[in-house]
């Protein structure tokens, strides 16, 4: 199964994830840089919101919502 993940790759190669995944090994992965460059301050603000958003997206309901997006893990 192909999945595309939203990530920050920063100035020194590091790449870092936009959402919490599970994968039940090791996977192969393939990197696109894209040509627009992420606002100087969209990581702060990401990060400063995360933990308020994940109140209301780590819940039971969020889950089975969109559970018929999700393939069998």
């Amino acid at each position: 199964m192909s999945r595309s993940i939203d990530a920050i790759v920063d100035a020194d190669g590091r790449v870092r994830l936009m959402e919490k995944i599970r994968l039940n090994g090791p996977h192969r992965a393939v990197v696109t840089i894209l040509e627009d460059t992420v606002a100087e301050n969209f990581e702060e603000t990401a990060l400063l919101s995360e933990q308020a958003l994940a109140l209301d997206w780590d819940r039971p309901e969020e889950d089975e919502a969109w559970s018929h997006l999700q393939q069998d893990r």
